[in-house]
């Protein structure tokens, strides 16, 4: 069950941009105290009593992490210990993304979010996150912050592109009581305004050449894991190829992994499609990872991750969060 998870979250980037004022002493310790509010709330919000109580500590954590953030140079206080509230920063650290989830008592959840831009005065410049993804059947979009494919994000992979930046987000959903999701979708910024989905995840060069996505979302049996995220060693993006147990295709919460990987290679601009990673001449001890039966008590609300990293992480030692 979910609620008995012992969370962790991982702060991966430090902010190392040419904005590193930080708040004054009255700003960090208002900062401090805003915080211990926040976390009171963020606890009761993950597994508060009942929908109405989750949802009134929903209520009251937004008003109050905006009026936090409205502290100058808010952006350089890291909010380490709201620990089931995802906090990710891309590579220059132009902006953070705050994400959680609220999980019903029907056993599907709502995800909420904001994006705070890390602005060269110190003042608060914010952009709201609406989930909308209960109420669409077409998940291919581009839209803005106010029709936003709710998740935890749970990395970012920065791109330079022409004079661009161009930020890969990979979220986790956990969906319904009988499947959950992984996705990764491009943002960008327009006019300083934030742009989720895109046309950068090219099938041009299968051997039967399909459209473009906007974003990639994998859904699959709740009991099962898959991996979705950035490789660095292979540097692309590495997923599970997903079949349904039971031969099923229209049933996504069958669906699990067959051991074989697909990615999409950085080109030109694009994340573009690699049919099959790993093949028959592997190295010996280098081979694929192999996908396990998930430890349900070992999940994470804020840190989802595939079983290989469950098999690799030291045991009994908590990650170590890097201080902005």
């Amino acid at each position: 069950m979910i609620k008995k998870i012992i969370l962790s979250l991982l702060f991966l980037v430090p902010v190392t941009g040419i904005w590193a004022q930080r708040p004054d002493a009255a700003g960090y310790a208002r900062l401090r105290k805003d915080q211990d509010t926040l976390q009171l709330l963020s606890r009761e919000i993950f597994a508060g009593k009942g929908d109405a109580g989750r949802e009134a500590a929903t209520e009251q954590f937004i008003p109050a992490l905006v009026r936090a953030l409205k502290t100058p140079w808010s952006f350089r206080f890291p909010f380490d210990s709201l620990r089931t509230v995802s906090i990710q920063y891309p590579q220059d650290s132009s902006f953070r993304v705050f994400t959680w989830a609220l999980e019903r008592e029907t056993g599907f959840y709502r995800h909420y979010g904001a994006i705070q831009m890390n602005t060269p005065d110190g003042q608060l410049k914010l952009f709201p996150l609406f989930d909308i993804s209960d109420y669409i059947t077409n998940t291919d979009t581009i839209a803005g912050n106010k029709a936003w494919y709710g998740c935890l994000y749970y990395n970012i992979v920065q791109r330079h592109y022409f004079n661009q930046e161009y930020y890969t987000l990979f979220g986790w959903d956990a969906n319904n009581p009988r499947s959950q999701k992984k996705l990764v979708e491009m943002l960008t910024f327009k006019n300083g305004t934030p742009v989720f989905g895109g046309p950068f995840f090219s099938y041009a060069e299968d051997s039967v050449p399909k459209p473009s996505r906007n974003r990639l979302i994998i859904e699959y049996k709740k009991e099962s894991t898959a991996t979705l995220n950035y490789n660095k060693e292979l540097d692309m993006i590495v997923f599970d190829h997903l079949i349904s147990e039971t031969n099923e295709p229209a049933k996504k919460y069958t669906y699990v992994s067959d051991m074989d990987y697909e990615g999409f290679k950085w080109k030109g601009g694009k994340w573009v499609h690699v049919n099959k990673i790993f093949h028959d001449a592997i190295p010996l001890g280098k081979g694929a990872p192999v996908p396990q039966p998930l430890d349900q008590k070992k999940k994470s609300m804020t840190n989802p991750r595939s079983a290989e990293d469950f098999q690799t992480e030291p045991s009994k030692k908590q990650p170590t969060k890097k201080k902005q």
